[in-house]
């Protein structure tokens, strides 16, 4: 059974910092993009940064310079460190991971709430 779960997500003054954590189960981590997205009320579930199997990484523009994404395959986990965050990036935030050797395979977990106050 694959299992994703997210973890680190709450309520922080804008300006603050969070760190969450992906862990993922029952898949070969290896071979996985993992993708952080998120998605505030209202809105679609918009791509926020990628760990690539290559160890290589890519952010959205409104996260550039401010969100770090690393993966740690030993631990079969992701983190994404957020800095200097603003009340707009208050939003669920979802892991995502793409099966990148072989058939094609997607799996969501079930996200974590942050909330960045003003």
């Amino acid at each position: 059974q694959v299992q994703l779960v997210e973890s680190g997500g709450g309520l922080v003054q804008a300006g603050g910092s969070l760190r969450l954590s992906c862990v993922a189960s029952g898949i070969t981590f290896s071979i996985h993009d993992i993708d952080w997205y998120r998605q505030a009320p209202g809105n679609q579930r918009d791509f926020v940064a990628r760990a690539a199997i290559s160890g290589g990484t890519t952010y959205a523009d409104s996260v550039k310079g401010r969100f770090t994404v690393s993966r740690d395959n030993d631990k079969k986990s992701v983190s994404l460190q957020m800095n200097s965050l603003k009340p707009e990036d208050t939003a669920v935030y979802y892991c995502r991971s793409s099966r990148r050797v072989g058939l094609n395979r997607v799996y969501w977990g079930k996200g974590t709430l942050v909330t960045v106050s003003s």
